[in-house]
C-alpha cells in the first residue's frame, strides 16, 4: 500500500505527468489572458486589468518553473500535483473575483481542476480539492468586486439566482469527479488486469519453450553420448566376462542406453512429430485440466460424447490454464461433486462445467468476467485458500476469471456463466468453441 491509501502500481497510476500538468496550464493561461484582454479591450467593459494579468502572470510563472525543476517525463507525487492543482483553484477564483465572481459565465471551469485530480489522484485527495474549491466559490457568491459591464452601468444578478449557479457548481463538483474518477478507476484496473494477463501468457509462453531448450540440450548432448558409448563398447569388447570390472561395464552400458532414450524424447519435444505432446483430444485435455484437483475431497465426474471422431486440437497454454482456473473455483464451491461434461458435434465443440455450491450471486453474475470482480472471501466459505490470481492471499481479486475467461476467448470460443435452473443449485460455465477453431487444419491433417 502506498501513503496514500491505495496500491502502489509500478506504472504510476496515481501520478500525474509534469508535461500534462504544464500544456494544460498553457491552454489555461490563454484563455484567460483572451479573455480578459478580449472583454477589457475588445468590448471595453472596464475591470482591473492590471491584478487580473498578474494573476495570469502566477500560473505562467509556475508553469516555467515546473519546466526547469522537472523534466516533462517525470510524474509528480500525489501530494506535489494535489498542491499545484489547489493553486490552480486558487488563481481562477482570484481572477473571479477581480470579475464578478460566480456572475462571471466563466465560473464553471472550477471543475476542471477537480476532474484532473479525480482521474489521476487518490480519491481522498480529490475531496480535499472539492472541498478547497467549495470554500472559495462559497467565497466568491457574497464577495467580489462587480461584474465587467457597459461603462456607467451596473448589472448586478438577484442573490437567489447566485445561488442557483453556486448550487449547479458544488453539484458539478461532485457529479464530475465521481464520473471522472469512476471511469479512470475501471481504465486502471483494466489496464492492471491486462497486465495480470500478459503476465500469466508470458509465464506458459516460457514453459512451452522448454521443449525446445530440452530439444537443443538433447542435441547437444548427443555427440558426448555417442563418444561414452563407444568407449563402453570397446571396454566390453577387451576385457572377458569374468573381469571384476564387467559388471560395471554392464551397468554402464545400461544407463548410457536409457540416456538415449531420455535424449530421444526430449529431441521430439521440439518436432512436429512429438505425437500426444503437442495436440490433445478432448478427454486427454479435460483430463490434464482436471487432474491437479482430484487430490481434494471433492470428486470430480467427467463425461464425454459426441459425434462421430473425438476432436483433437494443439496444446495451447492459456486454454489450459483457464479452464484449469474454472475447474479450481468449482472445486473450491462444490458441496459434494463436480461434473466436467463435454460434447461435440460436426460443428462444435462444448465443454461444461458444473458445481452444487451456492452458485453466483446476481450482482457478480451480471459482472462476471469483468476485471476486479469477486465474491471470494475465506469466512464465508469457511475455508482458507489461495486466490484467483494465485497471489497466496485468501481473497480473491476476480482477476483469475478475468484472466481465464481472456485466455479461452483468444482461443476462438465464447464463454457463458450461469447459475443451475431451481429446484438445482451451483453454479454452471459453459466454453463453446467452433470445431473449425477447436482442431485447426494442421492438427486435422495429423489426427
Amino acid at each position: 500500500m502506498d501513503r496514500d491509501g491505495g496500491v502502489e502500481t509500478v506504472h504510476g497510476a496515481h501520478r500525474l505527468k509534469v508535461d500534462t500538468l504544464v500544456r494544460l496550464r498553457w491552454l489555461a493561461v490563454i484563455g484567460q489572458s483572451a479573455a480578459v484582454a478580449g472583454v477589457h479591450l475588445g468590448l471595453g467593459y472596464p475591470l482591473s486589468f492590471g491584478p487580473c494579468f498578474l494573476t495570469i502572470a502566477c500560473s505562467a510563472l509556475l508553469n516555467i518553473v515546473l519546466r526547469i525543476r522537472y523534466p516533462m517525463s517525470a510524474r509528480l507525487d500525489p501530494a506535489l500535483a494535489s498542491l499545484i492543482l489547489g493553486f490552480d483553484v486558487l488563481q481562477l477564483c482570484v481572477l473571479l473575483f477581480l470579475t464578478g465572481g460566480l456572475q462571471n459565465p466563466f465560473s464553471l471551469l472550477v471543475l476542471a481542476p477537480v476532474m484532473i485530480s479525480a482521474t489521476a489522484l487518490p480519491p481522498w485527495r480529490t475531496l480535499l480539492l472539492g472541498g478547497f474549491a467549495l470554500a472559495l466559490t462559497t467565497g466568491l457568491a457574497f464577495f467580489h468586486l462587480p461584474l465587467p459591464w457597459i461603462p456607467g452601468e451596473t448589472l448586478a444578478l438577484p442573490l437567489p439566482y447566485v445561488i442557483g449557479i453556486w448550487w449547479a457548481i458544488q453539484l458539478g463538483l461532485g457529479f464530475t469527479g465521481v464520473y471522472a474518477w469512476r471511469v479512470a478507476e475501471e481504465a486502471r484496473q483494466l489496464a492492471h488486469a491486462l497486465s495480470a494477463t500478459e503476465l500469466v501468457l508470458e509465464r506458459e509462453q516460457h514453459l512451452s519453450q522448454l521443449d525446445g531448450l530440452a530439444a537443443a540440450a538433447a542435441h547437444e548432448l548427443g555427440t558426448p553420448l555417442a563418444t561414452i558409448a563407444l568407449v563402453v563398447r570397446e571396454l566390453d569388447h577387451s576385457i572377458g566376462p569374468g573381469h571384476p570390472m564387467a559388471e560395471d561395464i554392464a551397468l554402464l552400458r545400461e544407463q548410457v542406453g536409457r540416456c538415449r532414450e531420455i535424449l530421444a524424447t526430449l529431441t521430439s519435444l521440439g518436432t512436429n512429430d512429438a505425437g500426444p505432446l503437442d495436440r490433445l483430444t478432448l478427454s486427454h485435455l479435460i483430463e490434464e485440466v482436471a487432474g491437479p484437483q482430484r487430490g481434494f475431497d471433492v470428486p470430480i465426474a467427467i463425461t464425454c460424447e459426441g459425434e462421430g471422431r473425438e476432436p483433437v486440437t494443439a496444446r495451447n497454454p492459456g486454454v489450459l490454464y483457464g479452464l484449469g482456473n474454472i475447474v479450481d473455483n468449482a472445486v473450491d464451491y462444490a458441496r459434494t461433486q463436480v461434473r466436467i461434461e463435454a460434447r461435440w458435434t460436426a460443428d462444435t465443440v462444448s465443454l461444461t462445467v458444473r458445481d452444487d455450491g451456492p452458485g453466483f450471486t446476481p450482482d457478480i453474475l451480471l459482472r462476471l468476467g469483468e476485471p476486479y470482480v469477486t465474491s471470494r472471501g475465506a469466512e464465508r466459505r469457511g475455508i482458507t485458500r489461495r486466490s484467483d490470481d494465485g497471489d497466496g492471499d485468501a481473497n480473491g481479486h476476480g482477476l483469475g476469471v478475468f484472466i481465464a475467461k481472456t485466455l479461452i476467448e483468444r482461443s476462438g470460443a465464447e464463454v457463458h456463466w450461469t447459475n443451475a435452473p431451481t429446484p438445482e443449485e451451483g453454479a454452471i460455465v459453459t466454453v463453446i468453441w467452433p470445431r473449425r477453431a477447436f482442431e485447426p487444419a494442421q492438427v486435422n491433417g495429423k489426427a
